[in-house]
């Protein structure tokens, strides 16, 4: 009947003993309606179990015993034998049915109970009545749990991969025409409204993972897919809208474009059925993942033209006429159909997914054709206003909408059709094999251009036609959308399409296609990307060019290069873009001049631009002619210093490789970028500068001696002092420049000229950081030299400070100019303020090698500079180890050892030593009271020794031991509170 019962045996595994499981299964015109098992294993799918007793019953169905209904059975038996089959029943089951038994004997005893007012008795065995709703069991809770746990692992895990899994089942059942796809979506659908993630991300503002976001879009276009199946019930379609509704209501309901707050008019109702429909979802303030599903309630398949042309490869009509606007046939006499793109597509991926291929690859290829001759109306179009177009410079967008990124994927559902209808086995037509599957596992399909009658061109095929559409979509003018979702998604559709595009051979006939195709997009005017004037807000064509430059090379290089030249535009950093009109309000340039905020991807985009700018370098590499073009286009539309940047890097590599002569052309091209990047970023801040300069130092030097003579020349308009100082001139005039480019002396001196110019210029312009580095180029000259130490001396006083002035004297005195050097001493010492505490200054080993070096050069030096020291340093510590010093030798004596002896040394009683003495035992003085002021216990050791290194100078003075003792007592006095820390000094001082 329709009850299967049976015992599955699974064999011992290793360490898994032998199980028995029991199966039982209800079913009903050829669908299971209902499982059971004891294996006790929960899933969506069915167990093992279940599967091996369906296969059993389908290859053996002689092996299995077939039974009446039990209710046939039952009649054929007495009163005993009845009596006999319950209590055996019972025995073998008390347990389970004991109590059941007891409560049914009970009510069929009881003269008026509810059991007693029925004829008869249920019979699970018979199956149900021919109204009874029959469909495929489905554990509903199983659904419901899968996803709440696939949810709950936050898309980690895999667990995204196993919502998909759970989508392509749904694609899977409605392309079985199995009614439960509609069911699990729906389950799926209320696990995913009820993910407690979208209030949190409502609240705190945040918008949801990437991943997650692509969920939901396969989510809204399976909804779109199930409303639209052409043979539904119309009650089902009004219970799916009354849910979708529900769900559309809920605050938390995430938006299609992904971001909250924007406002869309309704595109899928601008359709020739059903226009005024549904006002209420339509005048909402945005729209939601359902909206578009819920609009194509709406839609219906009643349409005679659109019923002709999906149902028959035969229906055309000859007597055409071209004049009217909307002809149902195009002059090939084949069918047209004039819908919304996106809403019109959606109908053929419903098709596909409802198990109706053919009919969507009929409709598929009415919609191209529709297209085309769209196309070609629009050219004429463009080209009988082009002149005052072109005169106004600015362009409306026909499309608001792009169908490259669009939510129902239009030019992805046309290309899948088409590429499926092509493939190499035609079972897709007769099972229900899916063309997208099968892609991703194997890359070089040999798609064959199979003989196709249904309305193509001759020697036409699918493929051809998949891939004209692609070029189309890919090339249409669209305005950018708004949210960083929407943006995003552009550029991953455009790139997932031509990544199926390159899987496709380029022959012959597709180079036909391609040429076609771009020479269009260049003439379209307003309808295309590429066209002469596009609005500054459309979404630029740099991915979808370098595609069409690198097929095209090859084949039709004039068309490539014009192709790709014309798409470099990125007109939405031009200040002085024209705007169109896009009725708009909020595309108003932001404060910010030249930069978008509305342009979430820019960085993506300005890199895609790049690529494609590097793409034509490479190729035009030894054509002076194109490169000078390419050239020209970077400078004109690249905006990005570190782009331009990376192209001049890209040209330079690209110019010398290693196996041939560098191409003279390309380093010069990667010398002007560089330039150029160097004007762009030399009065901005930009973390790379100091690589970028000594790379265009790199690329100069390649380029010849005269490039490296330019750019010193030119250094302002390139370089900040600093750099061309200490970055390019010192590079330019190192051994190794001057050994890798070979020069004569002549030029030799030619550059060092340059160099010394440039080096003057700078240390005049910023003395602070260049003068060391002038003084160093000008080395070898005299007069450059001399003038570069007076520009020194003019800036020591005002600009330089005495770190500053202490570098160039010691780099004086190493270059022999001793004098010099404590001239700059001295005017570094005016600078100096070192306080009583600074004992570790960084500026002390700087006095002392000046009080050195005045001590070597005579008593008037010394004598001239102690007054200078006396004056800036008020640090007892460094006074007094100058003194130590100054008392140890005799000036200017330190080189002579043989008269050391017969010199007397200097008097500690005279000027100048006095009064260094002087004032060494006053910063002594005043630096012990200021560190009585704070002292704690912890430093009253330190502080003891502090004042012994005080009595060691106190005591070079003559009468120092009087002053020392008047010293300690004045301390005793003034500090007789602290008396733990006055025992210490008498216990050491007395």
């Amino acid at each position: 009947g329709f009850h299967l019962s049976g015992t599955v045996t699974e064999p011992a595994m290793q360490s898994e003993p032998e199980t028995v499981c029991n199966v039982a299964i209800s079913f009903d015109r050829c669908k299971i309606t209902s499982v059971t098992c004891s294996c006790g294993n929960k899933d969506i799918f069915y167990c093992a179990h279940v599967v091996a007793l369906s296969l059993y019953r389908i290859r053996k169905p002689d092996q299995v015993k077939l039974h009446l209904p039990i209710s046939e059975s039952l009649f054929q038996m007495n009163r005993d034998q009845l009596q006999k089959f319950v209590q055996y029943l019972i025995t073998v089951h008390h347990t389970e049915v004991l109590p059941t038994a007891q409560k049914l004997a009970d009510e069929i005893l009881s003269q008026n109970s509810e059991i007693n007012q029925v004829h008869g008795a249920p019979d699970p065995t018979a199956g149900a009545s021919i109204d009874d709703e029959n469909r495929w069991h489905l554990d509903e809770e199983q659904v419901q749990e899968q996803v709440k746990l696939f949810l709950s692992q936050g898309g980690y895990h895999g667990s995204g991969k196993q919502l998909n899994v759970l989508f392509a089942k749904v694609r899977e059942m409605l392309k079985m025409r199995d009614s439960n796809g509609a069911r699990m979506l729906t389950l799926i659908t209320e696990q995913f409204m009820a993910d407690p993630r979208l209030s949190i991300w409502r609240q705190q503002g945040t918008g949801m993972t990437d991943k997650y976001r692509q969920l939901w879009d396969e989510l809204g276009a399976l909804w779109m897919c199930i409303v639209l199946n052409p043979h539904c019930k119309l009650e089902q379609k009004t219970s799916w809208l009354k849910q979708l509704k529900k769900w559309n209501c809920v605050d938390v309901c995430p938006w299609e474009d992904g971001n909250h707050g924007n406002e869309l008019p309704s595109f899928t109702n601008a359709l020739p059925q059903g226009a005024n429909a549904n006002q209420d979802s339509s005048n909402r303030p945005h729209r939601t993942v359902f909206t578009r599903a819920i609009e194509a309630c709406d839609l219906h398949w009643q349409d005679n033209h659109l019923q002709h042309i999906i149902s028959s490869d035969l229906y055309t009509n000859y007597c055409y006429h071209d004049d009217t606007e909307n002809s149902l046939f195009d002059s090939h006499g084949w069918p047209l159909w004039y819908e919304h793109v996106p809403t019109a597509c959606a109908r053929v991926d419903a098709l596909r997914s409802h198990g109706y291929p053919r009919e969507a690859l009929r409709l598929a290829i009415a919609i191209v054709n529709t297209l085309r001759r769209q196309q070609q109306k629009q050219l004429e179009l463009f080209q009988a206003q082009k002149k005052e177009l072109l005169h106004k410079g600015v362009t409306s967008i026909m499309n608001l909408e792009g169908w490259v990124g669009h939510p129902l994927d239009p030019i992805g559902t046309l290309f899948n059709s088409l590429m499926e209808a092509c493939r190499v086995d035609d079972e897709s037509f007769h099972g229900f094999s899916d063309f997208t599957e099968n892609v991703g596992q194997c890359k070089s399909l040999d798609y064959q251009h199979l003989p196709a009658y249904k309305f193509l061109e001759e020697g036409e095929s699918y493929s051809m036609l998949a891939v004209e559409v692609a070029l189309m979509g890919l090339g249409q003018q669209r305005v950018m959308p708004d949210g960083l979702y929407a943006q995003e998604k552009i550029c991953r559709n455009e790139e997932q399409l031509i990544s199926k595009l390159q899987d496709i051979t380029l022959d012959d006939t597709m180079v036909k296609i391609f040429r076609k195709q771009a020479v269009f997009l260049l003439e379209a005017g307003p309808y295309s990307g590429l066209g002469e004037v596009i609005h500054r807000e459309s979404v630029p064509m740099h991915t979808f060019a370098k595609y069409l430059f690198t097929s095209l090379l090859p084949h039709d290089a004039e068309l490539a290069y014009k192709t790709a030249l014309r798409a470099m535009r990125l007109l939405v950093l031009e200040s002085t873009a024209p705007s169109g009109d896009l009725s708009r309000s909020h595309h108003i340039a932001s404060v910010v001049p030249n930069r978008y905020p509305r342009w979430f991807t820019l960085s993506h985009i300005e890199s895609q631009q790049c690529e494609l700018a590097s793409t034509m370098l490479t190729a035009a590499k030894g054509d002076v002619q194109r490169l000078e073009t390419v050239l020209e286009s970077i400078q004109k539309n690249i905006h990005s210093s570190s782009h331009i940047f990376k192209l001049a890097q890209d040209a330079f590599k690209i110019a010398t490789l290693m196996d041939s002569l560098p191409d003279i052309t390309l380093l010069k091209v990667s010398l002007e970028l560089g330039l150029q990047v160097m004007r762009m970023t030399l009065s901005t801040l930009n973390w790379r500068r100091r690589e970028m300069v000594r790379w265009l130092v790199t690329c100069a030097t390649e380029v010849g001696v005269y490039a490296l003579d330019s750019i010193m020349q030119n250094w302002f308009t390139l370089f900040t002092p600093t750099e061309a100082t200490s970055i390019v001139a010192t590079t330019v005039m190192s051994n190794s420049t001057i050994v890798h480019l070979h020069l004569d002396c002549h030029q030799q001196e030619k550059l060092a000229s340059s160099a010394r110019t440039l080096a003057l210029q700078c240390a005049m312009k910023d003395p602070q950081n260049c003068a060391l580095s002038a003084l160093t180029l000008c080395e070898k000259d005299h007069i450059a030299f001399e003038t570069a130490y007076q520009i020194v001396l003019d800036a020591a006083t005002t600009g330089m400070s005495y770190s500053q002035l202490f570098t160039i004297a010691r780099y004086m005195e190493h270059r022999g100019y001793p004098m010099r050097a404590y001239k700059l001493a001295t005017l570094a010492m005016a600078h100096l303020n070192l306080s009583y505490n600074q004992d570790t200054h960084p500026a002390i080993n700087d006095v002392l090698w000046a009080c050195a070096l005045s001590h070597s050069l005579g008593k008037n030096e010394l004598a001239a500079i102690i007054p200078l020291v006396v004056k800036s340093v008020k640090c007892a510590t460094v006074l007094s180890d100058i003194l130590r010093r100054c008392t140890l030798t005799t000036p200017g004596m330190v080189g002579l050892h043989g008269r050391r002896n017969s010199v007397k040394l200097m008097s500690l009683d005279k000027a100048p030593l006095r009064q260094l003495l002087d004032a060494t035992i006053g910063a002594y003085i005043n630096t012990t009271h200021s560190r009585l002021t704070h002292i704690s216990p912890r430093h009253y050791s330190e502080f003891i020794e502090f004042l012994s290194k005080a009595r060691e100078t106190f005591l070079m003075a003559h009468d120092g031991h009087i002053q020392f003792t008047q010293f300690i007592d004045n301390l005793k006095q003034i500090y007789k509170g602290k008396k733990k820390l006055m025992m210490l000094v008498r216990e050491r001082f007395g």
